[in-house]
């Protein structure tokens, strides 16, 4: 049994790519690990490269582009996660995206500390931007009406060290200290497979965006810690391959109403669902009205196709 099995879902990133699986493979510390790339349809060959230069690397092409999801529970798969009880798993499982590089002694310093500390589902490191600032997304709260809201007023940016308006991407915690959050970013997201086997995989209506979220509250739902981690800093490119996507606007802003449907409609009052459906019509235009006018099917499974959902 490997302590750690890594999908990396890749798209057109071929040389961040090359440096990503270079900086894995310089992994120093007591642990086995695994890597799975799953690539996307990318048509800069780097499928071509993974097989040439990383043959070690187990790796699946797509014909075509699946998403971020269906990829990663591709890879997930790949490693035999959802295999019967008593068989053998990864202790911990990683999404990783191909435009970070890691630290040779990341892996084994938060293995250290999850295995330390059993309570916890998820943990993600401090993830620093190339020009050295903290990229935001690594730390979280969940996206509710009221934290969307002051997200959307520019209460955040105005507030950032408030406890109730810097929610949103937890701006008022030290980023520099270890802390209980809400969700860490799908780019470096190390999951315990016993906590993974309760939930089930990544959820499939999503496209991009969204899916680690969601994720994420399904396990803290379950009783387990999601964990902040900043004494490992991980270096991430952000948005290499979405920048490329031009679905990806449109998938953020259908993502945000898929999390919301599946999480909070329900406990939402109705003058205040209107606001929210009301916000997401103007910022996803008219290209998101088809979807908003699905309301609660946008929940349903895609037609012919059996997807298990926590």
């Amino acid at each position: 049994m490997s302590d750690l099995a890594i999908v990396i879902v890749n798209y057109n990133v071929r040389d961040l790519l090359r440096r990503c699986l270079s900086s894995v493979l310089a992994s120093r510390g007591s642990l086995s690990y695994d890597i799975c790339v799953v690539d996307n349809a990318s048509s800069d060959h780097s499928a071509e490269m993974v097989r040439s230069e990383f043959p070690s690397v187990n790796l699946i092409v797509n014909e075509k582009n699946l998403g971020y999801p269906v990829a990663n529970n591709q890879g997930l798969r790949h490693f035999g996660v959802e295999r019967s009880h008593g068989q053998e798993k990864p202790r911990y499982c990683l999404l990783l995206n191909p435009d970070t590089e890691v630290p040779a002694d990341g892996f084994v310093r938060l293995l250290d500390y999850m295995d330390s500390h059993n309570d916890i589902g998820v943990i993600g490191p401090k993830l620093v931007l190339p020009d050295g600032k903290l990229d935001l997304a690594c730390r979280r709260s969940f996206p509710s009406p009221e934290v969307s809201s002051y997200r959307m007023l520019g209460l955040s940016r105005l507030f950032p060290k408030s406890k109730r308006f810097g929610r949103y991407n937890m701006t008022y915690l030290d980023e520099d200290l270890v802390a209980d959050v809400d969700s860490v970013v799908g780019a470096f997201m190390m999951v315990r497979t016993a906590a993974l086997s309760e939930v089930g995989l990544l959820d499939e209506r999503f496209w991009m965006y969204g899916e680690d979220l969601d994720w994420a509250k399904r396990i803290k739902d379950n009783g387990w810690r999601v964990v902040y981690y900043p004494l490992v800093k991980v270096l991430h490119i952000k948005r290499a391959s979405s920048g490329q996507n031009k679905r990806a606007q449109y998938e953020f802003n259908r993502a945000m109403l898929i999390f919301y449907y599946k999480h909070y409609r329900d406990a939402t009052p109705f003058p205040l669902h209107l606001a929210v459906i009301a916000a997401l019509a103007v910022k996803g235009g008219r290209r998101l009205l088809p979807v908003i006018r699905q309301g609660s099917e946008i929940l349903q499974p895609p037609q012919g196709k059996e997807i298990q959902y926590a």
